[in-house]
């Protein structure tokens, strides 16, 4: 597994997630990830190159604080895109998702929220610490990131969402597979 995280961290060092990563740290919100699009699509990118249209949407950064409050995800947006301004941010508690978001179960930590995320490829978290270490969080591996393969996590197997959002990157980057069986 550590040449995947090194292979992963080589591509994300390459890519605008490098430099985003770092402002995010100095946010210290409590337990951070940066997950989601921007990394499957900065990988599925430099995979497939120009046969994949997938590009950054935003920055989906899930954080947990059971104190926390709305307030705090708006801060943290709003000081990224002042530092940013043509990126778009997306800054959750995980810790409060339930409460706005109907239908959800109510989480334990930033890694049970990412967990639950629709395909094991978007589940892949990463983030550096104050001093530029790098971190990983892959809950499901990474074979499925760098094979372009589009599973649904247990959670969502049966989920329309999911497929959907799975045609959706399919028509966009053709390179990718619909996984056949499910772990």
């Amino acid at each position: 597994m550590t040449n995947s995280y090194t292979r992963l961290q080589q591509i994300l060092a390459d890519s605008p997630v490098n430099e985003v990563l770092s402002a995010i740290a100095q946010l210290h919100l409590p337990n951070w990830w940066l997950a989601g699009g921007a990394v499957r699509n900065t990988v599925w990118r430099s995979l497939f190159g120009d046969n994949c249209a997938l590009f950054i949407k935003d920055y989906d950064i899930a954080f947990f604080d059971e104190t926390g409050n709305r307030e705090q995800e708006l801060t943290a947006k709003a000081d990224l895109t002042n530092l940013f301004p043509h990126h778009q941010f997306d800054v959750k508690n995980q810790a409060s998702f339930a409460r706005w978001r109907p239908g959800r179960r109510t989480y334990s930590s930033t890694e049970d929220g990412i967990q639950d995320w629709l395909h094991t490829a978007t589940a892949v978290g990463v983030r550096v610490d104050t001093q530029g270490q790098w971190e990983f969080f892959t809950p499901y591996g990474l074979d499925d990131l760098f094979t372009g393969i589009i599973r649904p996590t247990p959670a969502h197997i049966n989920n329309p969402d999911a497929h959907h959002k799975a045609a959706g990157f399919v028509s966009k980057c053709p390179c990718l597979q619909l996984a056949v069986n499910h772990k």
